[in-house]
């Protein structure tokens, strides 16, 4: 009797025609079919489970951790190598000069000898380094400190008196970023220190600090209306603005716990979780004059619906104050400027969108008081950029930043030389648009630089005194370069490091391959990366699995080297595993986003699709009869949607803790992609509603206790599928969270769905 796997494999019924006429012929067709053979075994279960110990620590200089000195002229950095071995490099930024910061092996022997503490050149177990004038160093090893000579090694402990004081600039070099003004703080306690404002039954008092006077500013807050905190004062003292909330609905999201471990009884948790078209609490700015007591009435109808009401500020001569309005719906985004002496209001800044503002992920704004100036960040022309507006009259003095690329977050502003600092993306037409490169501008958009050039995906360390930074950039197949490059031009002073992978690769471990395909429009470039099991062979068919994350929120590829992916694991068990930015995604063009607005339900399948094909075409070892898609929360919820609408592509699916239905998930995520009120396209676009068209193998995990998604939005979706009277399978993992399939029982559960239905073959994991 033939084994259950191999009656259930998906070739037996083609393959048993050609082999009616001898059993022995048919077993050996199967064994050099190579589909099988080879996948799925526990020789590769157990390659799975060790690779992460398998690749660690096999890639030299990855990174560079200055330690600054010399009043920001030097610094000192140290080299992790292979089997515990280390070194200490030393070098000087002005020159670029880079040599090992002392002679490794005559401080062993000097240390030695003095600690009693046997010492190797290669591995000198020091903690921290202090360089010294004299030329000294200080040391400290096993919370002992030392003081080395430098001239001949000679070793002493280390004296307090001796210590020399750091220079001024070796502060953090955060510190020399613009920092908001005092006034844009919020504080109870008035500037001039004679007032202070507190909330006492639901209403705003002022004391007198010196006579503990106590005066009411507002008597109509209650339960339903209530004013809140933070106060915001203005600089001459003579004024304060604080917010009056209306009182939202509760939604109360109830989760049983089926099996605590302190009690044989089930638990009942609670918590407030409001969704999408629920009544929320909102917040309307008040003024109020110190010295008449009393409020300014502010119309709303600027803001009539905010979602929120935030970044208020004062102008420094305290005649107006401004804030930064969301209204509900998110098509909508104004600074608002409020008179002080009469309330009257205007808009300054007014963003609006047929789609979305990217409130959560796109605003930046900052006020130049010395010039009455105001940088905006707005895809108002199509692409993420800053733009520079009059700050007395909102009126758009000209784009700053302007191209076919976006500005991802500015890094500081300097008011004085009138220039920004910030991170673009897409910026070289050549490299991948979603690597990271730092860049600086002039207010008046002049003298654009982009400071880092080395293709790849950059980050950056600077210097005390700003004059420097590291820049350490890499891709999925390329491990990290360390250089040092000057602040003013970006120019290279010296190259530090270059990774070295020799020793991962000795492991068999592969690059994720970069792919790029054309998108639905024909037009647009999808990235995305492969990856292929260590024991790859390119003469053997292997099933495609695709972790899918589409959150337009962000994106999702990976873009920075790494000696271990997740994905990898799956991949070791005999498949190809993919992982795609589709449109709808963030951080290309506003076009690109807008696929998702209201349509979560897309997840970028259309270039998804494309995009598996274009690869397959080029590659005959991908497997496109066996498809698989995984993902969690919002991948959970595309996963299981794969299945739905694109079941003819699609064949296996494990979806874990999915936001299944719009309407179910948390309100401010739902309703900044799929909008407000809630419209037709939420019920369209549910798992629940279309779960009758569900075609091949569905496994549904989800976990009791989620407080990220209400796990319900699964459960609904089972209800749905029984009743369509479709097969499907379901874990629900009493005590678990959000994310439960990443644990390690949810994990081993999510593989053998894949071997068993894509291999064709039990999984063979334990001995």
């Amino acid at each position: 009797m033939l084994p259950a796997s191999l009656i259930s494999w998906p070739g037996w019924r083609i393959l048993n025609a050609f082999c009616i006429s001898s059993m022995a012929l048919c077993l050996t067709a199967l064994h050099t079919a190579g589909v099988v053979h080879g996948q799925g075994s526990r020789v590769d279960y157990e390659r799975a489970h060790n690779l992460r110990a398998t690749t660690q620590g096999k890639v030299m200089k990855t990174r560079v951790e200055p330690h600054w000195f010399d009043a920001g002229r030097q610094f000192w950095y140290r080299n992790d190598l292979l089997e515990d071995e280390r070194e200490f490099i030393r070098v000087q930024a002005d020159t670029g000069k880079r040599e090992l910061a002392f002679d490794h092996a005559r401080l062993a022997t000097a240390l030695s000898a003095v600690t009693g503490v046997p010492q190797t050149a290669t591995r000198l177990q020091i903690k921290d380094l202090i360089f010294g004038d004299n030329p000294t160093l200080r040391l400290t090893i096993r919370d002992t400190t030392w003081s080395v000579s430098l001239q001949n090694y000679t070793v002493t402990p280390w004296k307090p008196a001796e210590e020399t004081k750091l220079p001024s600039d070796q502060s953090p070099a955060n510190q020399a970023t613009t920092t908001p003004e005092k006034q844009d703080i919020p504080q109870h306690r008035s500037p001039d220190g004679k007032w202070e404002a507190f909330f006492q039954k639901h209403n705003l008092f002022l004391r007198n600090r010196m006579s503990g006077e106590k005066h009411a500013l507002s008597t109509d807050g209650n339960a339903d209306i209530a004013y809140q905190g933070p106060v915001y004062w203005s600089p001459d003292s003579l004024k304060l603005v604080a917010c009056r909330e209306t009182k939202g609905q509760k939604h109360l999201v109830h989760l049983i716990e089926s099996a605590p471990d302190d009690q044989l009884q089930p638990k009942l948790h609670s918590l407030d979780y409001l969704k999408p078209g629920d009544k929320i609490p909102q917040r309307f700015p008040q003024l109020f004059h110190v010295t008449t007591r009393q409020a300014v009435e502010i119309s709303n109808t600027l803001f009539p619906n905010p979602w929120s009401i935030e970044h208020v500020r004062w102008s420094p001569d305290s005649h107006r104050f401004t804030f930064l309005y969301n209204q509900r719906g998110h098509q909508i985004l104004r600074v608002i400027a409020v008179a002080a002496d009469t309330g009257e209001t205007g808009v300054l800044v007014n963003e609006e969108s047929k789609t979305f503002v990217d409130y959560a992920y796109k605003t930046f704004l900052q006020f130049i008081d010395t010039s009455h100036e105001l940088i905006w960040m707005s895809e108002r022309n199509g692409w993420n950029h800053l733009y520079l507006l009059d700050a007395r009259t909102g009126h758009f003095k000209h784009q700053i930043t302007r191209g076919d690329w976006v500005v991802r977050e500015v890094e500081r502003v300097d008011s004085q030389k009138r220039q920004i600092w910030f991170w673009a993306q897409g910026i070289f037409p050549e490299q991948d648009p979603y690597y990271k490169h730092l860049c600086r501008v002039n207010f008046d958009g002049s003298g654009f630089v982009v400071l880092t050039h080395g293709n790849g995906t950059h980050q950056i360390q600077w210097s005390p005194n700003m004059r420097y930074f590291i820049d350490t950039y890499s891709r999925v197949d390329m491990p990290p370069i360390s250089e040092l490059r000057r602040a003013d031009d970006g120019g290279l002073v010296t190259e530090l490091e270059r990774a070295d992978e020799t020793a991962l690769r000795a492991t068999g471990w592969l690059h994720p391959e970069r792919f790029v395909a054309t998108g639905r429009d024909g037009i647009t470039d999808i990235h995305g990366i492969i990856l292929r099991p260590s024991n790859f062979d390119p003469l053997k068919k292997y099933p495609v699995i695709e972790q899918i994350y589409a959150g337009p929120h962000d994106q999702f590829v990976p873009k920075e080297f790494q000696d271990h992916y997740r994905m990898q694991e799956l991949a070791e068990l005999g498949f190809i595993v993919v992982k795609i930015d589709g449109m709808g995604t963030n951080w290309r063009s506003k076009a690109f986003h807008d696929v998702c607005w209201q349509n979560l339900g897309d997840s970028g399948f259309p270039d998804r699709i494309l995009w598996i094909r274009a690869a397959a075409a080029e590659r005959p070892w991908m497997d496109l009869h066996r498809v698989g898609i995984y993902g969690g929360s919002a991948g959970g919820q595309s996963s299981t949607r794969a299945m739905l609408a694109h079941g003819d592509f699609y064949h296996v699916a494990v979806s874990d803790c999915g936001c299944h239905d719009n309407r179910m998930d948390k309100i401010w995520w739902n309703e900044l992609w799929m909008g407000w009120p809630l419209g037709p396209h939420y019920e369209a676009q549910s798992n629940v509603t279309n779960a009758r068209h569900l075609q091949g193998k569905l496994f549904l995990i989800v976990g009791e206790l989620d407080r990220n998604v209400d796990p319900t939005s699964t459960m609904q979706v089972v209800d749905a599928l029984i009743k369509a009277d479709k097969d499907f399978d379901l874990l629900v993992v009493p005590g678990g969270g959000h994310g439960i399939a990443e644990s390690r029982y949810g994990t081993r559960r999510r593989r053998d769905y894949f071997v068993r239905h894509l291999l064709g073959v039990e999984p063979r994991h334990e001995p």
